[in-house]
């Protein structure tokens, strides 16, 4: 394996894992409901930024320094992320330094979970957007920002204490298990299918509406993974499908936000549309065109 896949396969671990860190820390976080409406925008700042490299992503996030009082606060410490992940990961691949950023902002209604990342090298917006819906987040804007290119990992954890700090909303136990096993099953897809990770993160996403709709038991995720991967255009592993069986039937558990998820699976869709990926026909019009030149070569 070479060096490049195999750092983007270790941060891809990484970027999975802290999941845990970041809705465990929202768990935590006190409910805030009476003091923030929602209204009130939401700061997570990496706590290991220094005065310059926060004056940088003070200006990439578009917020005024002097207006720091217009925001809810929160940090994220390096010591955060290894309390929850030293279990999981080498302690030397956490590294020393929180520094990700994240800005969360109430947005229009039937807006979904908009994402716009920022000097963020490895972690995509349909990560976010899929890690905050499966939390029961929706209608917000989100921004992560680095100071520098980095991989936006320590934005996880902002992203989830951000949002349950300003909507006063807990999250559970079970939805933390969940939305961990959700983002290391969709990494994992990502890194090792030859599909856009965009083309996965929509499957995923219509799975979940799939699952929380009660349009599909139990019984009937392997035929609906079967389904949804072809329209997706994703070819997928008995081994991935049996990953995937195992994650959609513990988010079938889950009280999940119908409606969150619906509205996540509809831009994903409008989403691979505007890359050229025809969903109901399952291949993008670059994979068909390849597939043609090669029937006939």
């Amino acid at each position: 394996m070479n060096s490049t896949k195999f750092t983007r396969k270790i941060t891809a671990v990484l970027c999975a894992a802290l999941m845990i860190t970041a809705t465990a820390a929202a768990a935590s976080v006190p409910t805030y409901a009476g003091i923030f409406t929602g209204d009130k925008p939401y700061l997570s700042l990496g706590a290991d930024l220094t005065a310059s490299e926060k004056q940088t992503v003070y200006s990439l996030l578009g917020v005024d320094s002097s207006d720091l009082s217009d925001y809810g606060q929160e940090t994220v410490t390096n010591a955060e992320e290894h309390e929850y992940l030293d279990d999981y990961i080498p302690s030397s691949q956490i590294g020393t330094r929180a520094l990700s950023s994240v800005l969360i902002e109430k947005g229009d209604s039937g807006s979904g979970i908009q994402v716009e990342t920022k000097n963020i090298a490895y972690c995509t917006e349909g990560m976010y957007q899929n890690a905050l819906a499966t939390v029961g987040a929706k209608d917000i804007k989100v921004t992560v920002v680095g100071p520098t290119e980095i991989s936006g990992t320590a934005a996880l954890v902002g992203a989830i204490k951000a949002y349950s700090g300003m909507t006063g909303k807990h999250v559970s136990d079970s939805q933390i298990d969940g939305a961990v096993d959700e983002l290391t099953t969709t990494g994992d897809l990502e890194q090792n299918t030859d599909a856009d990770p965009a083309a996965v993160e929509g499957m995923v996403a219509d799975l979940k509406e799939q699952v929380a709709s009660g349009d599909v038991d139990n019984s009937e995720i392997p035929q609906a993974i079967e389904e949804t991967a072809s329209k997706y255009g994703v070819t997928l592993t008995d081994a991935q499908k049996q990953q995937l069986q195992s994650l959609l039937e513990k988010l079938s558990g889950l009280d999940l936000n119908l409606s969150a998820l619906k509205s996540q699976a509809s831009q994903l869709m409008d989403k691979l549309g505007d890359m050229g990926i025809n969903v109901e026909n399952g291949k993008n019009l670059w994979q068909r065109f390849v597939s043609w030149i090669q029937s006939v070569m």
